[in-house]
């Protein structure tokens, strides 16, 4: 995938991308497949409908960086999108989810890693069957883990206005 599209989904996801904030809605039309071009002009009107503020109450605590995703991560980022759109959740639960996903396993639906792993923490989220996440096979499931994530976000009260 060419770096300009990656850099579209990050925007759409709300993701601070090349050291700028490009955010974008959560009503992207998912089915089609839009061409280098209409993906950046895609971002850049998705970023005029939502502000930072919205995205980041709190703004940009520290220096930013970029990375390169390939396809699995990209195809992660995608999925924790429609799961969020589906449970009826807004932008801001999406960044909150993709952030998460992002720190605790890149972005990689990670299964047992063996000696390396933290317990018996797997998936996108790093979640424990152990702890009641659900199976191994649900948490590896990007839908399962990403409703799971976002039921247990919903716990939390005032989210929504928490630092990132």
């Amino acid at each position: 995938m060419n770096t300009i599209l990656r850099k579209s989904i990050l925007g759409i996801a709300g993701l601070t991308v090349a050291g700028g904030l490009a955010a974008g809605p959560l009503n992207h039309d998912d089915t089609s497949t839009p061409t280098t071009r209409d993906a950046a002009v895609t971002t850049t009107q998705a970023a005029a409908k939502l502000d930072s503020a919205t995205l980041i109450p709190h703004g940009v605590q520290g220096n930013q960086s970029h990375i390169d995703l390939d396809d699995e991560q990209t195809a992660n980022v995608k999925a924790i999108i429609a799961a969020t759109k589906k449970a009826g959740m807004d932008e801001r639960a999406a960044v909150v989810s993709i952030a998460t996903a992002l720190q605790e396993s890149k972005l990689e639906n990670l299964g047992h890693l063996g000696d390396r792993n933290d317990h018996d923490s797997q998936g996108l989220f790093q979640q424990r069957p152990s702890s009641g996440w659900g199976t191994v096979e649900q948490i590896t499931d990007p839908e399962y883990s990403t409703t799971a994530f976002l039921k247990g976000l919903k716990q939390v009260d005032g989210w929504q206005d928490m630092p990132l």
